[in-house]
């Protein structure tokens, strides 16, 4: 990941629960729908997951309100099963998911802050989505 004069933020999470059903459930898109919010006032409208390299993504993610809603759309550059994740947003920022561990699975993202939004809230932002999915993941483990 080349963060020549990029700021990289990091977010990581343990999650109770073996490595294989960790990576089902943060690549199917059914499961991806579930948990990847910042919190119950948002939801998931649309999820696409072609996860192989040169695949694309979509993540829309929207307030329920209905007052603001993003894409997150990118590019993935490589993909270990069980292992790695790495790819390119559409801005061009880059993002890289570790997974490490078989039971319990340290999750860790690197990834390229925006220069618009605060670094705090880019690093609160993605440090829930992650503890979001811990928790999913751990409830649907048992």
């Amino acid at each position: 990941m080349d963060t020549q004069n990029k700021t990289v933020l990091t977010a990581e999470t343990l999650v109770n629960a073996p490595i294989e059903k960790v990576w089902e459930l943060w690549t199917t898109p059914k499961h991806i729908m579930e948990w990847n919010n910042l919190s119950d006032e948002w939801h998931n409208t649309k999820i696409e997951n072609d996860l192989r390299v040169g695949g694309r993504f979509l993540f829309a993610m929207a307030l329920k309100n209905g007052s603001f809603n993003f894409d997150f759309l990118g590019t993935y550059d490589e993909v270990k099963t069980n292992a790695l994740i790495t790819y390119t947003l559409d801005d061009g920022r880059k993002s890289s998911i570790i997974f490490a561990g078989a039971n319990p699975v340290k999750v860790t993202e690197n990834f390229e802050a925006n220069l618009t939004d605060s670094m705090e809230m880019q690093q609160n932002f993605c440090q829930a989505v992650l503890d979001r999915f811990k928790y999913y993941t751990e409830l649907n483990t048992r």
